[in-house]
């Protein structure tokens, strides 16, 4: 039985993560227009929070299934969640209309309220209305023969009240406008005082709908206008077990995931409550499952204004990243030794130019590789698709259950097949979430493997803006470690044994644990202990179980976890020695690195996985060691001791579970280890 005392609650944690995201578009040093894009990621992570973690606790209430390792209820942890959330976008709404709106407009960026239009912008907009909107808007009246129409997940919607008889004598009681998905959210306003580019004027479709929607109802009166819209539980769930064709299941599942069962409502907070309480049981919602907005209800959609506004004085200055000289000959690279990457401080190109070489070269024979998300243009794609055209075995494990992404890898999947590439989609009930490239080569009489291993998904997007580690290497145990499990995935082979990697869901929880034990082990003998691990999230019990074990026995345990981490530390007798920090920083902290002290022989690896249950135990990963010194010194180097030095950007998890923003102390310079690292790039 589980002492809820020793853990914190997963689904709060991973929710205040957003106020530590969400200080960032608080902080004044932070650029103007960065400190925006800041405000709508803690907005788009929270409405990702109720499509999945919200989701599953409203589904843990419908069939009544048992408290979490914390001890909370469900029916408990939801009014928490109710209470942490609302805390939460009062705030968000607070940074905007306090902070963040009043300083873009000291700027020359204004975001107007209908209030600040003047005659001129109120004329443009009624005919922007009139020409750009009303066409494609088809309101719907409620009555018996009109019953309240679907609503899509997290679409803009206005609930008009009406008053009078329309053209066939009906009364108007209530109707509904949609905003469809091809308007865009923000409108900018042309310039009415030729200053030319010195302002930037917007509106938000939301307001130029509730300002002109009484077009829509020729003589009728509105007497209201309230936008709204619906988050959805978004969680796609397929029984591998009973489908022939997962791939045709799942296209089948997400025509229907816009409509799933409602989790969340967001209206105008001056809708009269008998509305409300229509919307709540339309969508068979309880009371709190409403977040009344004083403001538009799609503020995660004003970071469009980041985009269109041309301002680099307030954004993050631009980084040139590092490209090796030899990028141009990346097999005569490797051959040379290991080659490290770390990501977005070192380019991504070099892996790009080590497939499409790959592709090119007469003497590469095959390919292997797994996608997880690529992005929608692809170059590694295009690699792999020319590689097949010109005769070589491409074989790639395409990942279908990549949450948000199986419509874009369902593409992908029938892209690389119609070229003739082998695509394989994993194992049932296993995401392969590992990050593999395999690339056999001929070098006179024998045959050498290439490998590239990563922390991060094959994405050039993501490599800009998240850190993350690659490793590329000839080492001829690991490129066997990786062909054998290429071999499993897509020739279902038993469990295999291998020389350095650790796999899940067969060796990799068990090789964290016994890690963890060894260092536990040489603390009760006098020795150092000592573990220092990165990583995006944890929660599994039986390794913070060990990592509490470790701790009584006097190992240091320092713990960078960016998102939710269910650990207590500062619990007398159990946890003393393990500290747990979280780094929010211009970049998205991803690399998962762990280094065990092992009495002076440390061992460093890198992995794909997180220390969570589904990543240990239901999901095919791996973690890599540095082998080569000089690699495994620059890993601790920059992804971990600077990580604990930083006072910037760097909160420390309180006993209660709280976060506290680290300050430097007296007379202590200050740090921060990502803007170190970009220093570094000009030294």
């Amino acid at each position: 039985m589980r002492d809820p005392a020793l853990y914190a609650n997963r689904e709060l944690s991973q929710l205040d993560f957003n106020f530590r995201v969400l200080a960032q578009a608080q902080d004044p040093s932070v650029p103007l227009l960065e400190r925006l894009r800041f405000l709508c990621i803690s907005c788009t992570n929270l409405d990702e929070f109720f499509e999945i973690r919200g989701g599953s606790v409203r589904h843990a209430i419908e069939f009544g299934l048992p408290a979490a390792a914390d001890g909370l209820a469900p029916t408990v942890l939801i009014n928490k969640i109710h209470d942490r959330a609302a805390d939460l976008v009062q705030a968000q709404y607070r940074c905007f209309y306090d902070e963040l709106r009043p300083a873009l407009a000291d700027e020359g960026i204004r975001l107007l309220q209908r209030e600040q239009w003047t005659p001129e912008q109120t004329r443009w907009l009624r005919d922007h209305f009139r020409d750009e909107i009303m066409p494609v808007l088809s309101p719907l009246g409620l009555d018996p023969a009109h019953p309240f129409p679907k609503i899509l997940n997290k679409s803009l919607n206005v609930v008009v009240l009406l008053e009078g008889k329309d053209a066939f004598g009906r009364e108007g009681h209530m109707a509904i406008v949609r905003a469809p998905r091809s308007l865009p959210r923000i409108i900018r306003v042309p310039d009415q005082d030729g200053d030319g580019d010195q302002f930037h004027d917007f509106v938000f479709l939301s307001s130029v709908l509730s300002a002109f929607v009484h077009e829509l109802f020729p003589g009728m009166q509105v007497n209201g206008a309230y936008q709204f819209r619906v988050t959805r539980n978004s969680e796609l769930i397929v029984d591998e077990e009973d489908v022939d064709n997962l791939a045709l299941a799942l296209r089948d599942e997400l025509l229907g995931r816009g409509y799933l069962r409602a989790v969340r409502l967001e209206i105008a907070e001056q809708c009269p409550q008998d509305i409300v309480d229509s919307l709540l049981a339309n969508f068979d919602l309880p009371a709190n499952a409403v977040y009344k907005i004083n403001g538009p209800v799609n503020l995660n959609r004003v970071v469009q204004v980041y985009d269109l506004v041309q301002r680099p004085d307030l954004k993050f200055p631009a980084f040139q990243p590092r490209i090796p000289r030899e990028v141009d000959a990346m097999f005569d690279l490797i051959q040379q030794g290991d080659v490290l990457l770390h990501h977005p401080f070192d380019a991504f190109t070099p892996v790009l130019e080590l497939i499409r070489q790959a592709a090119e070269d007469p003497n590469v024979l095959a390919i292997k590789q797994t996608l997880y998300r690529t992005g929608k243009e692809s170059a590694i794609v295009d690699s792999l698709i020319q590689a097949a055209r010109m005769g070589k075995d491409v074989t790639v494990v395409v990942e279908l259950r990549a949450r948000f992404d199986e419509e874009a890898n369902l593409g992908l999947a029938d892209r690389l097949q119609d070229a003739g590439v082998q695509v394989v989609y994993g194992v049932v009930g296993y995401k392969t979430h590992a990050k593999m490239l395999l690339i056999v080569r001929r070098e006179g009489k024998s045959l050498r493997r290439y490998v590239h291993l990563g922390t991060g998904n094959y994405h050039s997007g993501t490599a800009r803006a998240y850190t993350d580690f690659s490793l590329m290497t000839a080492d001829p145990d690991i490129g066997n470690d990786v062909h054998l499990i290429f071999q499993q995935l897509s020739g279902l082979a038993a469990p295999l044994t291998l020389k350095h990697l650790l796999q899940s869901p067969f060796t990799l929880h068990k090789g964290v644990i016994d890690r963890i034990a060894r260092e536990t082990a040489h603390a009760r003998e006098g020795r150092p202990g000592r573990i220092v691990a990165k990583m995006n999230a944890l929660n599994e019990p039986q390794v913070m179980l060990a990592l509490y074990e470790a701790s009584q026995a006097g190992v240091q345990v320092d713990l960078i976890v960016r998102g939710a981490c269910t650990l207590r530390v500062g619990i007398e007798g159990i946890s003393e020695n393990i500290r747990v920090r979280s780094v929010v920083g211009r970049f998205l902290e991803h690399h998962r690195t762990w280094w065990f002290g092992n009495d002076g022989q440390p061992e460093l690896y890198c992995s794909s996985a997180d220390w969570l249950e589904r990543n240990l135990l239901r999901r095919v990963e791996t973690a890599f060691p540095l082998l080569d010194p000089a690699c495994a010194q620059r890993v601790h180097q920059e992804g971990l001791l600077n990580y604990l030095r930083d006072n910037q950007n760097a909160w420390d998890v309180q006993p209660d579970g709280s976060y506290v923003q680290c300050v430097p102390a007296e007379g202590e310079a200050a740090f921060s280890a990502q803007l170190s690292l970009l220093e570094d790039l000009y030294a």
